[in-house]
């Protein structure tokens, strides 16, 4: 018997529905999952509301995991049954058991369980090449994270920490403040009470920042821009309040010749090398301590759309994870 979450219609949390589907066959270039572990990302929510088009529905939500292989098609020659696995970026997470093509999937280290491996795979590698590729921070400069006490929020905050940047964090309660702080955020401000440039200007003493990454979009997009130094970058990665409407791309040199990018986690590993780097370098950080992952609320994956309800409404902090 296989369960999953499956999504007949773009909606809202209700159009998630708990349903008996086949179990599937592994073609020859690829790998069945006995999930042990289902990470909840946000862009699980963009997918269930139509903002993110899927291939068709029904449906099945969830982008990462972690569990054992079960059973591996003819063409593949580095996994085996019995394997500990872990994954991301490949809708079709929300169930018990699927197939996944074999080289979508990393070995699991011993070290790390499925559920940190289940809640830090999107995240963690979303964290690794925000602050290693695509602005590649440096020990004494000052960054900007929004959504800070978020998942990978608090990632980033430890990681580049760890890396010798003093962070700024942005946070909607004082109790995400809290969480924060005790996560490598220097300077914690709190949407709706702090002007954020202001803040910014006085914390840098007028040197702005080379770097903002923005996970929330449409409300901080402006700000965001107004607190980066001439030659900085923008790095909005996520669309948590809306996408950012379209805009006059001369407000970039208005503001100091502005470097603007929308990046992507599939493009960064879209690529086999790419994803073992990726996930090595975040394997590498978390056995070493330098990150911890937060895993603040559990759910039985039955139960995902409530874990959805409390996602939109800024209830979650760290990761959250569905057991199967």
């Amino acid at each position: 018997m296989n369960h999953a979450i499956r999504v007949h219609a773009p909606g809202g949390p209700e159009a998630m529905v708990w349903e008996e589907v086949p179990l599937p066959t592994p073609k020859p270039d690829e790998a069945l999952v006995r999930h042990h572990a289902v990470g909840l990302n946000y862009i699980d929510v963009y997918f269930r509301t139509g903002l993110y088009k899927v291939p068709q529905l029904p449906v099945t939500l969830g982008m990462e995991g972690a569990g054992v292989v079960e059973a591996v098609g003819s063409e593949v020659t580095d996994l085996q049954p019995g394997d500990r696995v872990a994954y991301a970026m490949a809708l079709g997470a929300y169930c018990e058991a699927r197939t996944i093509k074999a080289d979508r999937l990393v070995k699991l280290p011993d070290a790390i369980d499925f559920q940190t491996g289940a809640s830090m795979m999107l995240q963690g590698m979303t964290a690794q090449y925000l602050l290693r590729r695509t602005f590649p921070v440096k020990a004494g400069q000052t960054i900007l994270v929004h959504a800070a006490a978020g998942g990978v929020g608090l990632i980033l905050c430890q990681w580049a920490k760890a890396l010798g940047c003093t962070v700024i964090g942005t946070v909607s309660t004082e109790a995400k403040a809290e969480l924060a702080r005790e996560n490598g955020a220097d300077h914690v401000l709190i949407a709706g009470q702090d002007n954020l440039p202001a803040r910014v200007k006085e914390i840098t003493g007028g040197a702005m920042l080379p770097v903002v990454y923005d996970s929330v979009g449409r409300e901080t997009f402006t700000d965001s821009l107004d607190c980066l130094a001439p030659f900085g970058t923008m790095v909005s990665y996520g669309n948590a309040s809306g996408p950012v409407p379209p805009f006059d791309i001369g407000i970039l040199a208005a503001k100091g010749s502005l470097f603007l990018t929308r990046p992507t986690l599939a493009t960064y590993t879209a690529r086999p090398d790419d994803l073992a780097a990726t996930a090595a370098d975040l394997f590498a950080a978390v056995q070493s301590g330098a990150v911890k992952i937060r895993i603040n609320q559990t759910y039985a994956l039955k139960d995902a759309a409530e874990a959805h309800r409390a996602l939109e409404a800024r209830q979650t902090t760290g990761s959250t994870v569905f057991i199967p």
